[in-house]
């Protein structure tokens, strides 16, 4: 069994398999323009963040139904299960369902049919965190939370993500504080493709409390001793970055040296299906590519767990830490 872990950064949409999307796609007459899973696997390979957004918003076309997005999610615990996940704190993009169409309800009751019996199917203890997409207008982010409204009880708190540059955190402080006054937790992704002044501006003006990436944080050593001194947790995703051309080689990630500084890392898939590994596969890449010892993956599966927003069940937290430390590699 591998070393159990907490995924923290996690978009439901990117676990998509081509195997699936075709199996969605036959099942609600959706016309995909790849001849086979192979063929569309081939297309899995990017050039940057934008080329691979085309194509994940290209393939949402499949998902129609209730039942297509608990078949999702429920493919994505049964994966994630093998790989030693135990808690799964899981984004959605409504707003790219929404513009096809589709309502809040069918989303959000359609994955938790396959979250609200996680625990028994699979194991895995989950949370929902409702995702902006960035390149949206302001406006469109304040009418996403309005229609989540009557679903607050499922979901836990809001994220930002999709095309980063040109759309910094300020443009969405006024949903954010909407999200805050309704109790809901907040992440955003900055300091991936964006500068490190985008991490600032989403602690300082979007109150986050975790962030999505945050690799170019070290490109500003007062903002590394600020991450360090506040203990914000930082969900990396080293498969996601050579993917996505953000770092080189998993040889050149500076996960090494966060860690090193004090930084509270934890290790994510990001988009799995598109971007060659579950948890465990991000886990193993960077313990051979970066000569990570068992004791430092044992840190990072034990941050996982101390970054997750188990505040409301500190005993199952105490429970998953004990675990971690339990293990025997």
């Amino acid at each position: 069994m591998p070393l159990p872990k907490a995924e923290l950064h996690l978009h439901i949409e990117g676990t998509l398999e081509p195997d699936l999307a075709f199996e969605l796609a036959a099942r609600n007459g959706v016309k995909l323009r790849y001849a086979d899973t192979d063929e569309l696997r081939e297309a899995y390979r990017f050039e940057d963040l934008q080329s691979f957004l085309d194509l994940y918003y290209e393939l949402m076309a499949v998902l129609r139904t209730e039942r297509d997005f608990e078949d999702l999610a429920d493919a994505y615990l049964a994966r994630a299960a093998a790989q030693g996940v135990r808690h799964a704190e899981i984004f959605f993009d409504p707003q790219a369902h929404l513009a096809r169409g589709l309502d809040m309800g069918t989303v959000v009751e359609g994955l938790w049919r396959a979250l609200g019996r996680s625990e028994e199917n699979h194991g895995i203890s989950t949370k929902l965190i409702l995702c902006f997409l960035r390149d949206e207008s302001a406006d469109s982010a304040l009418e996403t939370l309005e229609a989540a409204r009557p679903y607050l009880d499922r979901i836990t708190g809001i994220g930002l993500d999709s095309a980063e540059v040109g759309h910094p955190p300020v443009k969405f402080r006024e949903v954010y504080e909407a999200a805050a006054a309704l109790g809901l937790r907040r992440v955003a992704h900055a300091g991936e493709e964006g500068p490190p002044e985008y991490i600032t501006e989403a602690l300082d003006l979007l109150g986050v409390e975790r962030v999505d990436h945050g690799l170019r944080c070290m490109e500003d050593p007062a903002l590394v001793e600020r991450l360090v001194r506040e203990r914000i947790p930082l969900t990396l995703c080293p498969l996601s970055n050579v993917r996505l051309r953000t770092v080189d080689t998993l040889a050149d990630h500076p996960l090494p040296a966060m860690l090193d500084a004090g930084l509270l890392c934890t290790v994510n898939s990001d988009d799995p299906a598109y971007f060659g590994g579950y948890a465990n596969d991000n886990f193993q890449a960077v313990r051979e590519s970066l000569g990570l010892t068992e004791e430092r993956l044992r840190e990072l599966a034990r941050n996982s767990f101390v970054a997750s927003f188990l505040e409301d069940d500190e005993e199952r937290r105490a429970r998953y830490l004990a675990e971690v430390d339990a293990y025997a590699f």
